[in-house]
């Protein structure tokens, strides 16, 4: 193509004046193995597509559904583990030294254990949110 016909493509491009035909004689030239070196500033410009389309995708489409299954995990253990930071720090503190009665020993056992059991139950709604979000998002994406 003549050089002449090259800088009149380059200055109706950067006026935005071009159409799709003249774009692709642009991309074709300079895509082309011997453009002229005064505008190799411009070979950037018109060869990004033609380098990106060769490229392959990172993270297919199956690693993603994987990576997401792993952050809902993660995210739900998080909540457990926020609630039950949130629920041991927010608990009046009480002497936590030894019990010479196993009767009491034993009544502190299970108010430790129901206390527990309470902060996993609130752990374990979360998660189920975290399971409802997921199989919406299935049914929306599919």
């Amino acid at each position: 193509m003549e050089l002449r016909k090259i800088e009149h493509l380059l200055d109706k491009y950067f006026e935005g004046e071009t159409t799709l035909e003249d774009e692709k004689a642009l991309r074709d030239y300079f895509n082309s193995p011997d453009p002229d070196p005064k505008y190799e500033d411009y070979k950037p410009l018109f060869t990004y597509y033609e380098r990106e389309s060769k490229l392959e995708p990172m993270i297919s489409r199956k690693q993603n559904a994987k990576s997401s299954t792993w952050m809902s995990v993660a995210a739900s253990v998080v909540v457990v583990i926020g609630v039950g930071i949130y629920a041991y720090q927010n608990q009046p503190q009480e002497d936590l030294g030894t019990f010479d009665d196993p009767e009491v020993a034993l009544q502190q056992t299970q108010r430790a254990l129901e206390l527990l059991s309470e902060n996993v139950n609130v752990g374990m709604q979360s998660v189920e949110y975290v399971s409802e979000f997921k199989e919406s998002r299935d049914k929306i994406f599919k």
